[in-house]
């Protein structure tokens, strides 16, 4: 995947002249108990008002990710987080007002589902969307992957694998669900949300009133975060530990020269 970046024809920026930003959340801003990386407050609080966050995050609501975070720290509204799972819900509830979904996701994720009028069913569902759903066990694996197999259309959150934890260690993901779904129902999914697909990306620039040329995407993850801003022609920075990362944290980031 590093070749594949180092090819992309993106012109070398220095990041700080970037008129606007659109930030990844795990692993370029917090941990995976939400808990801040090394620099990633005073990052925020540099780019205060020219930044929004952009998150594969499946599991919470904007509300309560912001409060969570703001506890920890980091200066965040609900307004500067853009979220898979709330997209995809809002993506459901416009396109598909009235379907029947078989929801695999969080308590969370579901409540805002109804509120938003998303009609939720366990049997014979047109759709069957899927989250980050620390409850998937092998029943929810063998209903979804039936009604898919009887013509259920899969929407996905995200296809993340993974996303980063403490020493080193990672935390099962969307995408690892999904790939168990589509192999035992013989299908791909019908709609992928998440990064790097450009719907997280293009909302974040509707919130910033920002153009693609004139925005920075920092993150990560190279086949989410680099692959899905380069599509849209944005350039990207990278943390972390991949061979095209400008620095491992946003301190190191914020001591470069």
């Amino acid at each position: 995947m590093s070749a594949l970046l180092a090819d992309l024809p993106l012109a070398p920026l220095h990041w700080r002249q970037a008129q606007h930003f659109l930030i990844d959340l795990d692993g370029t801003l917090v941990h995976s108990q939400s808990e801040p990386l090394d620099g990633a407050i005073e990052l925020l609080e540099l780019l205060a008002g020219r930044y929004v966050v952009v998150s594969n995050n499946s599991t919470h609501t904007a509300e309560a990710l912001a409060r969570a975070l703001r506890a920890r720290g980091l200066p965040l509204s609900a307004e500067r987080l853009v979220l898979a799972g709330e997209q995809t819900l809002r993506f459901m509830a416009e396109q598909h007002p009235g379907a029947r979904i078989r929801l695999l996701a969080s308590a969370a994720l579901r409540r805002h589902a109804q509120a938003l009028g998303c009609h939720l069913v366990e049997a014979s569902p047109h759709f069957v969307v899927l989250a980050r759903d620390e409850r998937f066990d092998y029943a929810t694996l063998s209903a979804a992957a039936n009604d898919l197999r009887l013509g259920a259309r899969l929407v996905v959150t995200n296809p993340d694998l993974t996303h980063p934890a403490p020493h080193g260690a990672v935390v099962p993901e969307t995408g690892a669900l999904m790939r168990a779904l589509a192999a035992c129902a013989g299908i791909e999914p019908a709609h992928v949300i998440g990064k790097p697909e450009g719907g997280l990306f293009e909302e974040g620039l509707r919130r910033l009133g920002a153009r693609a040329a004139d925005t920075l995407v920092i993150g990560d993850n190279p086949l989410t975060d680099a692959l899905g801003a380069a599509r849209l022609g944005m350039r990207f920075l990278l943390l972390g530990r991949d061979p095209q990362a400008r620095a491992l944290t946003p301190a190191a980031l914020l001591r470069l020269p």
